[in-house]
């Protein structure tokens, strides 16, 4: 391992010591003065040396927990360090897919804190970054052509999740691999912080897409975005803010496709916040409530499709289920494709859509806001779960139909295709 990288290590060891003693001192604050109150005023000299002493005691353990896994870090850099290992934020192994979900849970943190392993938005090829010049670009891609695809990842993952296996298909290789061989595309994987905002990483999307157009090896003739999860969010986002600065490459892009992407929100963000809100109540769990709530702005955003800097700016990121969100325009020109799943049939696939995301807030379908998709753009299956959207058979027939020359701008969608066999 890198110096930069063990003594990274060792502060985020430090913060994440930090965050468990706060959780203790919190619960046993808490629980004390629940003791205290009941017992009235007789208890106030006990109340005052007890606060006193834990205070100190914690304080103490604080900055000796983080003291000695700071030290701990800054001595074994001197004692293993080797520059000429790969950076951890580069790493494609199960390491790197360890630091992406520590950066979708604690990203913006280590953001603020400048940790290193808070990894900046790049393009991946062969496991490799690539510096977005002319030469670099050139190198990484000897093949480039005109017809550019580039997909973006879902909270907590890598470039790498496009790799995914695909389940009970015999052929193993990705969207990206397909679609270069069958139409000529030739596919960007993008790596970044997904516990940013993502309006934070719409707007650096927007400016390395510029990039990528003003410098890639041949002209761009025409480009596609593919987002999985809040990849699409992203992506969204991107448009609307490439659209505003007036970026060349947003007149090239042809077609929008987004994976189970939760555009109305994600039950399960939802859940956290109703679970952090009640738990914020009681004195005793106080601090199970901070805990809870010092996850990323990433992730925060997901509790109802947060695309726009608006939708967060001046407001209390933990406020009871209250959905701020603008609209982020379509691009005129562009045609947007949704695919949302449901791991079964009926009204239970209804309820617990793809496990992660329901079916209706992928399609953009809600009650009072509605994402701007055409049904008949869109596909819908059952029996796939939200993992399996990163590469299924079904899948990828509907999005090369989609990105085929001769495919019509308004196509015929595929409503409620049940793969699971149930019907």
């Amino acid at each position: 391992m890198q110096r930069s990288d063990i003594c990274a290590v060792g502060d985020l060891a430090g913060e994440a010591t930090t965050v468990l003693t706060n959780l203790v001192r919190g619960m046993h604050a808490g629980i004390a003065g629940r003791v205290f109150n009941s017992i009235g005023p007789s208890a106030t000299p006990t109340r005052t040396i007890h606060d006193g002493i834990s205070r100190a005691v914690y304080t103490g353990v604080d900055h000796g927990l983080r003291g000695v896994t700071r030290a701990a870090g800054v001595v074994a850099a001197e004692i293993w360090g080797d520059e000429t290992d790969e950076a951890l934020e580069s790493r494609s192994d199960s390491v790197g897919a360890a630091i992406a979900a520590v950066n979708g849970i604690y990203g913006d943190e280590l953001s603020d804190l400048e940790n290193p392993l808070a990894g900046a938005m790049v393009i991946r090829s062969g496991g490799k970054s690539v510096a977005l010049t002319t030469d670099a670009l050139t190198a990484a891609y000897p093949d480039a052509t005109g017809r550019v695809v580039v997909f973006v990842h879902g909270w907590c993952m890598n470039e790498q999740a496009w790799s995914r296996r695909a389940r009970d298909a015999d052929d193993t290789r990705s969207y990206g691999e397909r679609l270069r061989e069958d139409l000529g595309y030739s596919p960007i994987l993008l790596r970044y912080n997904t516990g940013l905002h993502i309006s934070v990483n719409g707007r650096t999307l927007a400016d390395v897409l510029e990039l990528l157009h003003d410098r890639w090896p041949i002209p761009v003739a025409e480009l596609v975005l593919v987002g999985h999860s809040m990849g699409g969010l992203v992506v969204r986002s991107a448009c609307h803010y490439g659209a505003d600065e007036e970026h060349a490459w947003t007149a090239k892009v042809s077609k929008v496709v987004c994976l189970g992407s939760p555009h109305l929100g994600a039950d399960l963000e939802k859940g956290v916040n109703v679970a952090s809100w009640l738990l914020a109540k009681l004195p005793e769990t106080q601090a199970i409530a901070a805990f809870l709530n010092a996850r990323s702005d990433g992730v925060k955003d997901l509790r109802y499709g947060a695309c726009l800097d608006e939708d967060w700016l001046d407001a209390d990121p933990d406020e009871f289920l209250r959905d701020r969100c603008h609209e982020a325009p379509f691009l005129p020109h562009a045609t947007y494709h949704f695919v949302s799943s449901t791991v079964a049939p009926s009204l239970l696939g209804m309820i617990a859509g793809d496990h992660l995301v329901r079916s209706n807030s992928a399609a953009g379908l809600g009650k009072s806001r509605r994402i701007p998709f055409q049904p008949e753009l869109g596909l819908t299956l059952t029996g796939l779960n939200h993992f399996d959207l990163l590469n299924h058979p079904l899948v990828y027939a509907k999005l090369r139909d989609w990105l085929s020359p001769s495919t019509l701008p308004c196509g015929v969608g595929d409503q409620g295709r049940d793969v699971s066999g149930d019907r």
